[in-house]
């Protein structure tokens, strides 16, 4: 087995950042008096929310305008009067006391911890991230994080894989595998980097373009069969 370096993506590769997202939003907006059409609420959320991080990764807005304006967006559209910076203040307080695993993460990370060394890759912010690291049970399994808050470049700029591999001891390119879910972010990251790549892709979305992932699984215990 080549591999001695594993870095694998955080959201919706190893946590399930939509059910966790999802939980926090409600409990932010209930917890300041707003009960009714939260769904409808989270749908404009999760729209405006897409649209800034699409910003970050293309380095044109930073993490500190985007925790604020994604709410001040989502309550303007709804005709909403509380201050988005404590709207704000309180969700990113509340999303790591709900961690929720991707099936299978924990094995993995267990197994993957082995073979070799596992690093965690993430675009999001890096307070909330490590924390939801720390509690969870992928704790004992990660030997370092990079988050791109701290490097100050996101996924697929390949300066965020260089800073990562600042990290850890040095590896050779053929030793290093990248895991995750997002193609336009892990998988180019990882092809501009010249690393091997597996691609997440439990809800089977095609695609058709120049990003090729070394492989595509569905399930996360596929990834053993692939290291044997």
């Amino acid at each position: 087995m080549k591999y001695k370096l594993f870095l694998i993506d955080l959201d919706d590769t190893l946590l399930d950042f939509q059910a966790s997202e999802k939980l926090c939003f409600r409990e932010t907006f209930i917890h300041f008096g707003v009960n009714d059409s939260i769904d409808s609420i989270h749908q404009t959320y999760k729209s405006e929310n897409n649209k800034l991080w699409a910003q970050v990764e293309k380095g044109e807005i930073d993490k500190d305008f985007l925790k604020v304006e994604r709410f001040k967006r989502t309550l303007h559209q709804h005709s909403i009067e509380i201050p988005p910076h404590k709207m704000a203040d309180f969700y990113l307080s509340q999303l790591p006391k709900n961690v929720v695993l991707i099936d299978g993460a924990v094995e993995l990370c267990k197994h993957l911890s082995t073979l070799g060394i596992i690093g965690i890759l993430s675009n999001g912010i890096e307070e909330t991230q490590r924390a939801r690291i720390k509690n969870s049970e992928l704790k004992n399994y990660v030997h370092f994080t990079a988050v791109s808050e701290e490097c100050g470049f996101a996924k697929p700029d390949i300066r965020f894989f260089q800073y990562a591999l600042t990290r850890t001891q040095p590896f050779e390119k053929d030793s290093i595998l990248m895991i995750g879910d997002r193609l336009e972010a892990d998988i180019l990251g990882a092809s501009n980097f010249g690393i091997d790549s597996i691609w997440f892709n439990p809800h089977n979305i095609s695609h058709s373009g120049k990003i090729i992932p070394t492989h595509t699984i569905k399930n996360l215990s596929e990834i053993n069969k692939l290291l044997v």
